[in-house]
């Protein structure tokens, strides 16, 4: 939120105090912006300091196993409970029930990037629903939107009861002011913002686009590392958590709301962003992908994709996630006598992926920073012509670094089923399968 163009009513805003954060994935945090507004020794004291109300906010059930359980208590102005009615704000654009969609169609998909809105349009308006799959009233799946925002969110604020938000920015700072304090985030960095916490975007930069997965199912998670040990892919200590900050301000603002796909706005008398004190480990935090660790062969083959796991969605079947949040960042390559990129491959998941930054390396041309591609369940995928030759002819003694890039992939366990607006926009490639037309017949029996 851009507060240089909003003047507080009072001298208590604290808003305009630069972000500070916590570290740490999940942790039991505790902040506060005024002194002593944090009780001691109980969550629900009789009276708050400072005439402030006490409202816990429940990101999983009350009798989910202690380290499964995430809520925070929230000492804030005014309850959330404190709006008029909501009303239907009609919207085209999102989609959260994915029985409905077109059918879904094997083949590959890819798609270059949004463009820019010709009018002004903020990031909750600038959002469209490519993909998905289950549905948000089941809390079970996912919704693959883009976004593409050119306006900052002015008295005006958001907030989803349909799942929590993974954000990758891919093109403009996100300056991002939540009910338990501030993140500003750039490319090459992610943010999530959990189930229902209320927020408003403004943009440094003017405009912005990105790609945001809603998580309807188990929130996200670090994975275990197995046999990789203790240390590696993304470190707990690298994810940041904001402090506290509040601003206690009142006049004519929208809050606006997202459930079961669809958008309801409200009117509001004051600033929904006025939590004095915090503590629990239910709150928005962002990661910097350029921490992550990565993992790969230093001996022979190329390893599977999993080792690039950032963040996970289990699911009730031990070993496969409902979402799995897949990075492929800068890295070494080190494996000798091996084909080095990405093998051609069917995989019973199915992969939606976006590039930030750069070129993927199983895709020299097509595949630009902004678009996305998906390869659903058993559609057959990987490098197109001109990368598998010259993989296959390259020099492997050496180590090869693969630099100035990052890819990344939502994959998950079920059909991820392409919106009709996916399916017909301007921006789907149409031409996008003779990438692989040109692989040429070298089999030879007589040689081997």
């Amino acid at each position: 939120m851009d507060t240089s163009t909003r003047t507080p009513n009072t001298a208590s805003s604290r808003l305009e105090i630069e972000p500070g954060y916590q570290s740490g994935f999940a942790n039991e945090f505790a902040t506060e912006a005024l002194p002593g507004a944090l009780p001691e020794g109980r969550n629900s004291p009789q009276r708050a300091a400072y005439g402030l109300y006490t409202e816990q906010l429940s990101g999983t059930a009350f009798t989910a196993p202690r380290g499964h359980n995430r809520r925070s208590w929230l000492y804030r102005i005014r309850p959330a409970a404190v709006h008029k009615p909501f009303t239907l704000l009609p919207s085209d654009r999102l989609v959260a029930n994915f029985a409905e969609v077109p059918p879904t169609p094997p083949n590959q998909l890819r798609w270059d990037a949004l463009p820019m809105p010709a009018e002004p349009t903020d990031f909750v308006d600038g959002w469209i629903t490519m993909a998905g799959n289950g549905a948000a009233e089941a809390m079970n799946g996912c919704a693959i939107h883009l976004y593409a925002a050119n306006r900052s969110m002015k008295d005006r604020f958001f907030y989803n009861a349909d799942g929590e938000l993974l954000i990758v920015p891919q093109e403009g700072r996100l300056h991002i002011a939540t009910e338990m304090g501030r993140l500003d985030v750039e490319p090459f960095e992610i943010v999530v913002i959990p189930r229902g916490v209320r927020f408003a975007v403004s943009l440094p930069d003017g405009t912005a686009r990105g790609y945001i997965c809603e998580n309807f199912g188990a929130l996200l998670r670090l994975p275990d590392l197995g046999p990789i040990g203790s240390n590696g892919l993304a470190n707990p200590r690298d994810f940041l958590t904001p402090h506290a900050a509040y601003e206690d301000r009142e006049g004519d603002f929208e809050l606006v709301a997202k459930m079961n796909g669809n958008l309801w706005r409200a009117d509001i008398g004051h600033s929904p962003l006025d939590v004095v004190a915090w503590h629990g480990n239910y709150a928005p935090y962002k990661y910097d992908l350029r921490r992550f660790n990565t993992i790969g062969s230093i001996s022979f083959d190329h390893p599977d994709p999993s080792i690039f796991l950032v963040l996970q969605s289990q699911s009730d079947t031990p070993g496969v996630d409902t979402i799995d949040f897949v990075i492929f960042p800068p890295r070494w390559l080190a494996a000798e006598d091996t084909f080095r990129p990405p093998w051609f491959h069917r995989n019973v998941a199915s992969e939606f992926m976006g590039l930030v930054h750069g070129v993927y390396d199983a895709k020299a041309e097509g595949f630009v920073p902004g678009g996305a591609s998906l390869h659903n369940c058993m559609s057959g995928h990987g490098p197109d012509a001109d990368t598998f030759e010259k993989a296959s002819h390259g020099d492997t003694s050496t180590p090869k670094k693969v630099g100035d890039t990052m890819a990344f992939m939502f994959e998950t366990r079920t059909l991820i089923k392409p919106t009709r607006f996916a399916l017909e926009t301007a921006q789907l490639q149409a031409h996008y399968y003779e990438c692989w037309q040109g692989l040429k017949k070298h089999f030879n029996p007589e040689q081997r």
